[in-house]
């Protein structure tokens, strides 16, 4: 999912809040239309005469630009009167335009939309409901992989965006330094963890982490407090989520989110299994196999890696691309087997949306449908940078990538097995953050004892009362 480093702090929703509550204004004079009611306000143009116009289209991944060129370009064929321009901001400067373009009426038409603000979206009518429009023009809502097109599926049932790819999570590791470690691909295939002793995955990472004596982590003598590489590095905890921190740890000890998902009213942050998974997590830099908090802010865990400070760490699809060319062999497993007797990996998509003032929604509508079509995500999937969410246009990404020289298994295990957990989708998002993403910096950094999450844990489900 084209997350960039920064947009891994995607799950920091916390955007200010927006005062006005905007309605759509104009459309396409297609005969053919059918209105799409948007609580009770915008109206979304179902095209099924001639499409014509320009548009605007935002996105936040520059390795995803090339991709999508492409995909406005065969765009304009099929359709020789539409155009679209594409626009790219870095992650911050992104949502801040966006938010800014609701109230001001500068947004694009369409933009790449995420999990963790579109719950706002919708309460504020600032996104269409496609549902009609897509029904209108036939669009295939059933080509895409299992419970993705549910991410995008709101309270009221209406669709506010197309699957275009997903995410899993794998263990991204420097081979040579595994193969000199003893360990071989196969062995990190099927790596365990345990609440008791920390099972394969603990005594693998020990033996991965070397002090500045060359001793490593299950050695005599070991220092941990002059670590010369990490046996598994980890990022600076910005949010409630630890998609790519803690969540594999979470998810395969059994633990869920919320009561549902997606649209979910009480978390379980208050947990005893959350509370398991986190005291392993943070015992992996208690011991001196991971680093400690005050040391992952501002890490670049890829710079990491290919500088053999980090011997492996937890990375997602989306981020692949940035790994490659800077000299490291770079190799996959699957994250490990928890005492669910299952690995896990947090499932999350991206979609677009079409933005309620959009002055031509009849364009704006069919590029949805085309960024969400097969054609469109083979040309993504050609480029080997994400996996599409159409399965077929999947299994291409993955033949794109093996051409590169990258064996992307280590995420598809997740999905053929069905080890996957939703993206927690939710109301409050932002309030959410602003609690949890303290709170779990004070345990993780040592200010704050595990049992402090039950006093999180009742103000967040406050949010809900």
């Amino acid at each position: 999912m084209t997350r960039t480093r920064a947009a891994r702090s995607a799950w920091i929703a916390g955007t200010a809040a927006l005062a006005m509550i905007l309605t759509a204004c104009g459309g396409s004079s297609d005969s053919g239309s059918a209105g799409v009611s948007v609580g009770g306000g915008a109206t979304a143009t179902a095209v099924s005469g001639d499409v014509s116009g320009s548009i605007d289209y935002w996105l936040w991944d520059s390795n995803q630009l090339p991709a999508y060129q492409e995909c406005a370009d065969a765009f304009s064929k099929k359709y020789p009167d539409a155009k679209v321009t594409i626009t790219q901001y870095g992650w911050d400067d992104y949502w801040a335009k966006i938010n800014n373009g609701f109230t001001s009426g500068t947004g694009p038409d369409v933009f790449t939309n995420h999990l963790s603000k579109y719950p706002e979206f919708v309460n504020k009518q600032y996104i269409l409901n496609l549902s009609e429009a897509l029904k209108a023009d036939g669009a295939d809502k059933d080509i895409y992989q299992p419970g993705l097109l549910s991410l995008w599926t709101a309270q009221d049932g209406g669709i506010y965006g197309l699957p275009k790819d997903f995410d899993t999570i794998g263990l991204f590791y420097n081979e040579d330094m595994v193969t000199a470690a003893g360990y071989t691909d196969a062995d990190l295939q099927d790596l365990t963890w345990n609440t008791t002793d920390g099972g394969s995955f603990e005594k693998f990472v020990a033996h991965m982490t070397i002090d500045a004596n060359g001793v490593r982590g299950d050695e005599p003598g070991f220092d941990k407090t002059n670590v010369k590489t990490y046996g598994f590095g980890q990022e600076n905890v910005t949010d409630g989520n630890g998609q790519t921190q803690w969540s594999p740890f979470t998810g395969s000890n059994g633990w869920t989110y919320t009561d549902k998902n997606p649209w979910g009213t009480q978390f379980n942050y208050g947990d005893e299994k959350f509370n398991q998974a986190l005291t392993f997590y943070k015992s992996l830099s208690e011991k001196g196999y991971s680093p400690t908090l005050d040391k992952t802010v501002g890490v670049d865990t890829g710079a990491q890696l290919a500088a053999g400070t980090f011997a492996t760490v937890f990375e997602g699809d989306w981020n692949t691309s940035s790994y490659l060319g800077k000299g490291v062999d770079l190799k996959i497993a699957p994250t490990p087997i928890g005492p669910s007797g299952q690995r896990a990996s947090m499932f999350n998509g991206l979609a677009d949306s079409v933005n309620a003032e959009s002055k031509n929604q009849a364009v704006a509508v069919k590029w949805v449908e085309f960024t969400g079509s097969q054609e469109c995500q083979d040309l993504v999937a050609a480029k080997a940078v994400v996996f599409p969410a159409i399965p077929a246009s999947t299994d291409k990404a993955e033949a794109a990538f093996k051409a590169k020289g990258v064996d992307m298994s280590g995420f598809l295990v997740q999905v053929k097995d069905k080890t996957t957990f939703l993206f927690p989708i939710t109301d409050h998002a932002a309030d959410v953050t602003a609690i949890m993403a303290p709170a779990l910096q004070a345990y993780l950094g040592g200010q704050a004892d595990i049992s402090s999450f039950k006093d999180a844990n009742d103000q967040v489900n406050a949010l809900f009362q």
